[in-house]
């Protein structure tokens, strides 16, 4: 008798990150005082002019009814124009395919230009969906890993070393999901350069573009090497920087031909994304930038906070993250140390212990590429991250 489940999704492993956050909400929910780092989303609630001009758009008729697979002419005209004000490029609104969240988005992407047996260059420590997504779409993830010692930034040599002839697409995430590292606008632009002369599509997420640190800012790869523009595809959406995470709506930019055969795939998969959403979208993108700029300063804060209590623990070496509102600390230190009559000897075994031994739940490197990490979201409150973080310094002190 054949399997009940299909070879290709019984393969794909569960969201980490959502495995984390819901087992942390169980937890809570059953009355256990958990503070819970693992989900990537805003603490604060979405703009209240956003949510007036959903509230508007749930009243009008035309907003009842099947829109364009596509997205609604209005909202792509508007993601085109926040395009070009936000990172400079100048693309057509025919450019455009808006979708249910960043996630569809990546896969759509992947969707389009793999082939079975085709390699994607993924960049380690990575979020936990490209893999998956990759695998989906018939492709095949490598790996490309740069530790806390490359401040997790793979560099054009380690790039080189990893492509074959069945090379077809880098995915480049700058800030990332889960390190909050940045890549500097010289080494994007190498990047970019390298990719262009190899023949390689480049699919990069610039979902975080607006959560950056210390003065820095985040170049987009084509901008910096607009000779890409026919073999890249953007990937962006609402929910980082306007605290739109429950919203859902996400975007693909990309080659005329690319977004036609993805707004194709979405027809099928699942017509249009809601209009009252996709109305809520334009409002956001019309608007200024002032809630993120008031999100920003609080989200620096709380890195300075959790950065430097994370690295006051006995072998924990967290790097400063410039983007994004993830901590990454390497955690390899702790390896293979008893705590409270357990040994853990990789970092899924240690966010097991913290979370059932101090109820603070951590999402572990092993998620993300290699063990020996963790990420901890500070999209939290500054209380919340001084509680966790000191359960954790108390329980990880006893480490020997």
């Amino acid at each position: 008798m054949s399997q009940r489940i299909s070879t290709r999704i019984s393969q794909i492993a569960e969201s980490a990150t959502l495995a984390v956050d819901a087992k942390a909400k169980a937890l809570k929910a059953a009355g256990r005082p958990v503070i819970g780092f693992g989900a990537g989303e805003p603490d604060f609630p979405t703009p209240g002019y956003i949510v007036d001009a959903a509230i508007e758009a749930a009243r009008v008729p035309a907003n009842h009814r099947y829109t364009p697979a596509g997205g609604l002419p209005e909202l792509k005209k508007a993601i085109a124009a926040k395009t070009a004000r936000d990172s400079g490029y100048e693309v057509d609104p025919a450019q455009v395919l808006v979708t249910n969240g960043g996630k569809q988005a990546v896969y759509e992407a992947f969707a389009a230009i793999l082939d079975p047996g085709d390699e994607l260059l993924l960049p380690a420590p990575y979020w936990t969906t490209y893999p998956e997504a990759a695998r989906l779409a018939g492709g095949v993830p490598v790996e490309v890993f740069a530790g806390e010692d490359q401040d997790y930034l793979v560099t054009v040599e380690q790039l080189e070393a990893a492509r074959t002839e069945k090379t077809k697409a880098l995915l480049f995430c700058s800030p990332s999901n889960p390190t909050g590292s940045v890549y500097p606008p010289e080494a994007v632009k190498a990047i970019g350069e390298w990719a262009l002369e190899h023949g390689i599509w480049v699919v990069t997420d610039e979902i975080y573009e607006h959560l950056t640190y210390d003065g820095v800012k985040a170049a987009s790869i084509v901008v910096e090497v607009p000779a890409l523009a026919d073999t890249c595809i953007v990937l962006n959406g609402v929910a980082k920087t306007y605290a739109m995470t429950g919203w859902r709506v996400g975007w693909l930019i990309g080659p005329a031909d690319v977004v036609k055969a993805a707004t194709n795939l979405q027809s099928h998969l699942s017509s249009n994304v809601a209009n009252v959403s996709q109305r809520a979208a334009i409002a956001a993108l019309e608007g200024d930038l002032s809630a993120v700029d008031a999100m920003k300063v609080a989200f620096d804060r709380r890195r300075k906070l959790i950065v430097s209590m994370l690295n006051e623990i006995d072998g924990v070496v967290c790097p400063t993250p410039q983007g994004a509102f993830y901590a990454y600390p390497s955690v390899k230190g702790l390896l293979g140390k008893t705590i409270r009559g357990r040994t853990p000897q990789t970092s899924a075994e240690l966010a097991a212990l913290i979370l059932e031994e101090a109820e603070v739940a951590v999402v572990p490197g092993e998620a993300f590429g290699p063990s020996g990490y963790l990420r901890l979201s500070y999209a939290m409150s500054d209380d919340d991250i001084v509680e966790g973080v000191s359960r954790m310094q108390k329980l990880l002190a006893e480490a020997h």
